[in-house]
């Protein structure tokens, strides 16, 4: 055997979990993971995870800072402009947690790919769409693209990164991007709107989508499927209540606010109703019927879970909020044009590429709980600043330090908690993991926006700058419950290098063993 294969030989066949010395766990924390037997290919591999982190934000953002032009040009009524923007995430969020059991069932590389491919396809032609009621049929058909690719890529960075630094770097410059895809939106939205023509943003994501599909098809590993104790199996009854669940109840606060009676007309409450009823049900038959739920109940056990639940759920809300409003208050109260719009959001963009990469060498050192409480501070200011803006506001002021703010908030929140729950979860929950990180960040968005949008018509009496205040200060609120139950019930440590749940399983079957035999062996 060559010097070569027997290194590649060592380094895919690790010893048991009771070997690992603390200086083997740091070397192999930071080593290349042998799914990849070149740099050039973890390096391919990367760029196809960071790019659909790109793409989907492009398609967050941008949309937008497109939707005043795109009212415009197709006619959308003032109360259906919400939809177009928040039936994306609605069906992403929706969908999530059964593409994370398909990933678990099929393999990442499969779902991975399969969803990039068909958010190509329905990208491309969002850009034909020849009036609104088209735009958001293909707005919400892109929304299962996302959906099955982002939790399949948490799987894929999870299930082959060990814990340690070369894990948390992956994993934030994955989030870094984030804000690199949410500044591109908003660029070629505006060249778009204010240049060329609305039908370019979505032809240049296209193009950018297709770069990334091709990347992955050629680096991502496909033997990615885990060997599982117990085969996993597709739970359709759950599928079968969570998503009318989640689709009735985001479309009854949304549609709310712009019913003939508001929330008087007979089909709000209905479909208000029965959006918790589908809810309840689900909850009921994953805690007590289903053999393989979507959604077990006992990865809640992980100590601090149902906390930082509660408080991703409210942050990402805010997030959501801050997006949506800060973009149409910049243009419409404040009169920027598309492109100065775009400008005004670059500080997302490099401060949050700046700050996130550089944090991702220093998950290690400092406490993820420290890290937490930092991000959800960041939230209250950013909107905070929006909400007590004056009429001429001083941009170095005010936007710059929102803006700065904002991508703390929204990319430590995303790393940590990315970090956190697949070092806690075992490689057959890989994508159970990545559904219900994504899953919490997309109905976040929709549940609140869809609130935020009540608030903001009932108030339109004030004028869109009162009224858009509401919003904000709603937001204001909900950051500060997060920050406080952040602080009062999550406890999270630094992201050191450290045996994988799965090893610590296997150390725990090895101890009792090895007692029996040190037992048998000592002499009487």
């Amino acid at each position: 055997m060559e010097p070569s294969e027997e290194v590649e030989t060592a380094r895919s066949t690790p010893p048991s979990a009771g070997a690992y010395t603390p200086a083997e766990l740091e070397r192999l924390g930071r080593e290349r993971p042998p799914a990849f037997k070149t740099i050039w290919v973890e390096l391919g591999f990367c760029f196809s995870l960071l790019g659909s982190m790109l793409v989907v934000e492009y398609f967050v953002s941008g949309f937008n800072v497109l939707l005043p032009a795109l009212s415009g040009a197709l006619h959308i009524p003032s109360q259906a402009e919400t939809w177009p923007a928040s039936v994306f995430s609605l069906v992403t969020g929706a969908f999530l947690l059964p593409a994370g059991r398909l990933a678990d069932i099929f393999g990442g590389y499969t779902v991975f790919t399969v969803g990039l491919a068909w958010f190509v396809v329905w990208s491309l032609i969002a850009g034909f769409s020849q009036n609104y009621i088209m735009l958001i049929f293909c707005r919400a058909l892109q929304g299962f693209g996302p959906a099955a690719f982002m939790p399949s890529g948490i799987m894929l960075l999870g299930s082959i990164y060990r814990p340690g630094p070369r894990k948390n770097l992956v994993f934030s410059l994955y989030g870094a991007f984030a804000p690199v895809g949410f500044f591109a939106g908003i660029f070629f939205a505006g060249l778009a709107a204010q240049i060329l023509t609305w039908q370019w943003y979505f032809y240049i994501g296209t193009i950018m989508l297709g770069i990334v599909a091709v990347a992955s098809i050629i680096c991502i590993p496909r033997h990615t499927i885990e060997t599982h104790k117990i085969a996993p199996k597709m739970d359709w009854w759950g599928t079968c209540t969570i998503v009318p669940g989640l689709v009735l109840l985001v479309y009854a606060i949304t549609d709310g606010s712009h019913a003939p009676n508001g929330w008087a007309t007979p089909y709000i409450p209905v479909t208000f109703v029965l959006g918790w009823i589908f809810v309840g049900i689900f909850v009921y038959l994953e805690g007590w019927v289903v053999e393989q739920p979507l959604l077990p109940g006992d990865m809640f056990h992980v100590k601090g879970m149902k906390a930082l639940t509660v408080a991703l759920f409210l942050e990402y809300g805010v997030f959501g909020i801050f997006l949506f409003y800060a973009s149409f208050y910049i243009e419409e109260v404040l009169h920027a044009s598309p492109l100065l719009t775009s400008a005004w959001f670059a500080p997302m963009c490099i401060g949050g590429l700046i700050l996130v990469t550089g944090g991702g060498f220093i998950l290690h050192l400092l406490p993820g709980r420290i890290l937490l409480l930092i991000s959800g501070l960041s939230f209250v200011i950013s909107v905070l600043l929006f909400a007590i803006l004056p009429d001429n506001p001083n941009y170095w002021r005010y936007i710059f330090p929102a803006m700065i703010c904002a991508t703390l908030g929204i990319d430590i929140t995303y790393n940590v908690s990315n970090i956190f729950i697949t070092t806690s979860m075992p490689k057959a929950r890989q994508g159970l993991a990545g559904a219900f990180i994504n899953s919490i960040l997309f109905v976040g968005i929709s549940f609140f926006l869809g609130f935020a949008d009540l608030a903001v018509t009932q108030t339109a009496d004030r004028g869109k700058k009162e009224s858009y205040k509401v919003a904000f200060q709603m937001a204001i609120a909900l950051s500060g419950a997060g920050l406080l139950i952040m602080f009062v019930g999550v406890s999270i440590g630094k992201a050191k290098s450290e045996l994988t749940v799965d090893e610590k399983e296997e150390l725990e079957r090895e101890l009792p063993r090895r007692n029996t035999g040190d037992a048998a062996s000592t002499p009487q």
